[in-house]
């Protein structure tokens, strides 16, 4: 269904060919999102402004950084991959349209939604999942893919997180929604980012073989998560900080068998490996926010902004040039944001032990964010809004 115009010929860039595929308007969306609501969360908790939030401040800001700007990252990613995995048409036109409408309307009912039903808001904010499961659902089930049907199980044990979330209110679920943000690194990043390394070897006449993978050690990995999710929604503390360090030391094997110092010339391979090497930090710091009583905003932050936006980031990155029909060849000044966006998550956590002050701390993490942010946003909306160069449908 394609009721939208795009441009093809032209060359031109335009709002219609920001429907034309799934990653185009999600990373766009997502990256407004990430310049508009830290800034307002920040505002918000140091008084300067009062939204008419439709849940308590702090809940508001886990909410929008989970399910409004990784869920918009979900979405373009894996609705754009799937299409390419399962060789079939992209979700497009009017139906990506009212997808994207769902995941906008969800973003202003929680900012300005104080008065509204809490059934209006909480049914709108729950049905983007399912909807973006149901489209990834179907192509992988036609196509017979059993490989991917792990994605939609830790897809769906997101959603429930969300459920748990916004119905009750509780920070147990948001911190449930944080692992299994990690366990989908653990998948799609355990599956890119050997693949896009042992490529660039191999095109350099270097020794791809050096990058190793072991699929029981991946599989392991993420049900390590899966099972350490579970723990800690049901508050087996000790458990949960025994899973954390074992669930560690599994990705920091598989890490060291990836071999990312060889790759450390290319900015699109090192923002991968440097990203996932956040998921072990965070959760080493969750084993002593529960067994030596650190502060739990350090984990927290560590895998919100150390492993999930430094991987988005580079992630969109790479697919947007990709999918584009452009060279992997990164714009100028992107470097700056993605070592941004990492000291943004090293300032963020020393903050929470009190290393940096917090006003200092927060101010300059929330600026390094806008930089790393900022600068994608200058960089890719030309390239998001614009027809491919080879006249190629996308």
């Amino acid at each position: 269904m394609q009721a939208i115009p795009s441009v093809h010929k032209s060359g031109a860039a335009s709002i219609g060919q920001l429907f034309s595929y799934p990653f185009r308007i999600f990373f766009l969306s997502m990256t407004l999102l990430a310049l508009l609501a830290i800034p307002a969360w920040v505002m918000q908790i140091t008084g300067v402004i009062q939204l008419p939030l439709a849940m308590p401040g702090l809940l508001w800001h886990q909410h929008e950084m989970l399910f409004g700007f990784l869920s918009a990252a979900i979405a373009g990613f894996l609705l754009t991959a799937v299409c390419v995995w399962t060789q079939t048409n992209r979700l497009h036109g009017l139906a990506l349209l009212l997808l994207w409408a769902v995941w906008l309307a969800g973003r202003v009912l929680l900012a300005t939604g104080a008065a509204l039903p809490e059934w209006l808001v909480q049914g709108v904010n729950l049905a983007f999942l399912p909807l973006v499961m149901m489209d990834a659902g179907w192509r992988i089930w036609k196509a017979r893919q059993k490989r991917q049907l792990l994605i939609l199980v830790v897809l769906g044990l997101l959603w429930m997180m969300q459920i748990g979330f916004v119905t009750r209110l509780d920070m147990t679920f948001s911190y449930g929604a944080l692992i299994m943000a990690m366990a989908l690194i653990s998948i799609i990043g355990g599956r890119i980012t050997p693949a896009f390394t042992s490529g660039w070897l191999r095109q350099r006449g270097l020794d791809a073989s050096a990058v190793t993978t072991v699929p029981a050690l991946d599989m392991a990995s993420v049900f390590t998560l899966i099972a350490l999710m579970a723990s800690l929604v049901s508050g087996w503390q000790t458990g949960t900080g025994v899973l954390a360090v074992i669930s560690a030391g599994l990705m920091l094997v598989r890490l060291a068998g990836w071999k990312g110092w060889l790759v450390r010339q290319e900015p699109l391979l090192w923002i991968l490996h440097l990203s996932i090497l956040w998921v072990p930090v965070a959760l080493i710091l969750l084993a002593g926010s529960l067994l030596a009583s650190w502060p739990s905003s350090a984990w927290t932050h560590a895998a919100g902004t150390g492993a999930v936006a430094c991987l988005i980031l580079g992630v969109i990155a790479r697919v947007a040039l990709g999918h584009t029909g452009r060279p992997l060849i990164l714009p100028n000044g992107m470097v700056l944001a993605f070592c941004a966006i990492h000291l943004a998550a090293l300032i963020r956590v020393l903050t929470a032990f009190g290393v940096i002050p917090w006003h200092p701390g927060i101010g300059t993490s929330t600026l390094l964010w806008l930089v790393a942010f900022g600068l994608f946003l200058y960089r890719y909306t030309g390239i998001l809004a614009s027809p491919r160069p080879d006249g190629r449908e996308g």
